[in-house]
């Protein structure tokens, strides 16, 4: 569902490939590691050490790659759709390897990599599907794919991805609303079976980074979620 029926503050829309190459120069010092990383931490059924190959997809500046480092020493390497993220990412040098490629047609080959992760970028894509068939593919028999996102019901509450331009005008990023019956539906067509699911609610320690949110007191912003290729 295009979020623009539930958008209730009505910037202005653009396209994530603009919309990222404009945010990239605040991005870091916006996204709060609320929203992902403190759910990657409560997950139990991944051993983030043992993976001999991960890929991050929808890199960004390299937040999750720098995250990954911190609890391993495998080759990671990354793909997005925004020069100007990779850039930054490259920059950090946690990487192997840096593609610009579309999450759902990366070009590498298949059965590579023994985890995926992807991170605050499902909401950019009108259909979970190719995602879900993409990493599939790259994925080897009896690895995993991590994803967390932007909650549906947040997106629902009429908050968009959005961020001010250095002009100040505010801007959102066109986003989609995913039901998490939406990953299931999309991540079993493709044979991933779910392991673990935690999300995330706006709470104390949420109100200390961004007050102006106490509206949102309860309601669920995040999600992230596990799964599991069978073995062939």
């Amino acid at each position: 569902m295009d979020h623009s029926i539930y958008d209730k503050r009505k910037y202005p829309i653009v396209g994530v490939r603009e919309g990222y190459g404009e945010w990239v120069r605040t991005y870091e010092q916006t996204v709060q590691d609320e929203m992902d990383l403190r759910l990657l931490d409560r997950l139990q059924m991944v051993d983030w050490s043992a993976p001999h190959g991960v890929l991050d997809l929808a890199c960004g500046t390299g937040r999750i790659g720098e995250w990954l480092r911190s609890l391993c020493t495998t080759a990671i390497d990354g793909v997005d759709i925004t020069p100007e993220m990779l850039e930054v990412a490259r920059r950090k040098g946690f990487y192997r390897t840096l593609r610009l490629a579309d999450v759902r047609s990366t070009g590498l080959p298949a059965e590579t990599y023994d985890l995926c992760i992807q991170s605050l970028a499902d909401e950019h894509l009108p259909d979970l599907r190719p995602l879900y068939r993409e990493v599939a593919r790259v994925t080897k028999r009896g690895g995993a794919f991590v994803i967390a996102g932007f909650h549906p019901q947040f997106l629902m509450a009429g908050t968009p991805t959005h961020f001010n331009r250095a002009s100040g005008e505010p801007v959102t990023i066109r986003s989609y609303v995913h039901l998490l019956s939406d990953h299931v539906k999309a991540a079993h067509a493709f044979g991933w079976s779910l392991l673990e699911m935690e999300e995330g609610l706006i709470d104390e320690a949420w109100l200390r980074q961004k007050p102006k949110w106490e509206g949102y007191f309860g309601l669920p912003i995040s999600f992230a979620m596990v799964w599991h290729q069978k073995e062939a």
